[in-house]
Formats: structure tokens, sequence, C-alpha cells
């Protein structure tokens, strides 16, 4: 046998035999939770896309961040990425109203290690900025996984952000004001692009083996003393 396709056979049985353990768990897990719940599952994951995340860089007011994960949820992102290198932790549960439980969110402690990490994962990085006419939204076309990076209240992005963008984004604005607050923006950005992907995109989904590991994730977060039950199962 050629080497090469017992390696690509060899691949793609690992990858069978990973499905089938993790879908025999998602079938113990959905157990203990109601009919409701799972179809609840099915019907948001179907609107989830990893074709376009979002970044936020050093936001000072926690409520704003804590929106922006919401409008992530709401919109079907399901990946946030928060630069935590000032601030801290940043998220209020009571803005974010449960979204954190449903949206991945991935930390960092500096904006290179961030921007380094999303690249390597193929994503171009789009700089948020009311300073740039680069591309007003109306006109942004997306091409490839995007990641929208929106900066602090005070000062707008980082120049490490601004200098290392694949792209600028601006949100067409007519009155004396010149920004909007970040929460706002990323609602605003997020519903048009959202909307645009899908129309216009055959494949923004989730995989089936990633929609899998979510029911499994938020099957885990939807059990009482989940920790009794797994080792239930285990054992």
């Amino acid at each position: 046998m050629d080497a090469n396709l017992f390696i690509k056979i060899y691949i793609l049985y690992f990858y069978y035999l990973r499905f089938m353990i993790d879908l025999k768990l998602l079938n113990y897990l959905e157990e203990f939770i109601s009919e409701e719940r799972k179809q609840r599952f099915i019907q948001v994951l179907a609107e989830r896309t990893n074709k376009i995340t979002v970044a936020v860089e050093d936001v000072f007011q926690m409520h704003n961040t804590s929106a922006v994960v919401r409008s992530c949820d709401i919109f079907g992102i399901q990946e946030a990425h928060l630069i935590e290198r000032k601030y801290g932790d940043q998220l209020d549960s009571q803005i974010a109203m449960g979204s954190q439980k449903w949206v991945d969110i991935h930390r960092y402690e500096s904006t290179k290690n961030c921007m380094d990490t999303l690249k390597q994962n193929g994503y171009k990085i789009i700089a948020t900025t009311p300073h740039n006419d680069s591309c007003l939204l109306e006109d942004f076309e997306i091409e490839g996984k995007i990641a929208l990076f929106f900066g602090t209240e005070r000062n707008g992005l980082s120049e490490e952000v601004l200098k290392n963008a694949d792209g600028f984004l601006k949100i067409p604005m007519v009155g004396f004001t010149e920004s909007l607050n970040i929460s706002v923006s990323a609602a605003i950005i997020l519903q048009s692009l959202t909307t645009k992907l899908k129309k216009e995109s055959t494949d923004w989904q989730l995989t089936d083996h990633e929609k899998l590991i979510k029911k499994i994730d938020w099957s885990k977060k939807s059990i009482k003393s989940i920790e009794g039950v797994l080792s239930r199962y285990v054992s």
C-alpha cells in the first residue's frame, strides 16, 4: 500500500474513533437534559459560525466587554478573544446574561499573542476604526476567515493592531460625534456581516464534529452535579 494512502486512512480512522467516542458521551449526557433543551442546541448550532470571530483589546468598562460577548451569542459568533493586558477579567455576568456559557472565550495577556494565534488559525486581522476610510461596512467583502478587532473606549485600537492589520473597517457616520460605543459598534457590524456571510457563503457553519463538541460542552453546563454524572460515566 502507498505510504501516503496509508497515512490518510490512519488519520481518517483516528478521527472516526474520536467522533464515535464523543458521540457516545453526548448520548449519555443527553439522558440528563430535556428534549426541549436538546432541540434548542440544534437550532442555535445551525446558526453558529467560526468564519467570523471577535477580539476585544483592553476595554476599560466591564459592561462593554460583556455586551460584546452577548452580541456574539445573539448573532451566532462562536468564539470571542479578550486581550486583558491592563484591566484583567472584564466580564460582568449580569450584562452578559449567560452568553459567556455559550460563546467560547479565549483570554490573552498581550495583543501580539492574540494576533499571532488568530493568524496561525487562518484569520485575517480586521481593525475596526472610525479613523480609517479604507472600507465602509456596506462595502466590506468577507474573504476567508476574519477576526474583527475592537479597541478601548478612550483611544481605540493600539498601534500594534493598526500596523499589523490585514484590513480596516468603518461604520459610516454622518453626525458630529466621530465614534460609537464599542458594544454598539460590535452589534452593528456583527449583524451586518453575519447576514452577508450567510447570503454569500455556503460553508459558514460549524462542522459536524464542532457541533458535536459544542453539544457536549453545553450539555455539561446544563446538568447540575455534572462531576458526579461524569464520574459515573467513566466508571
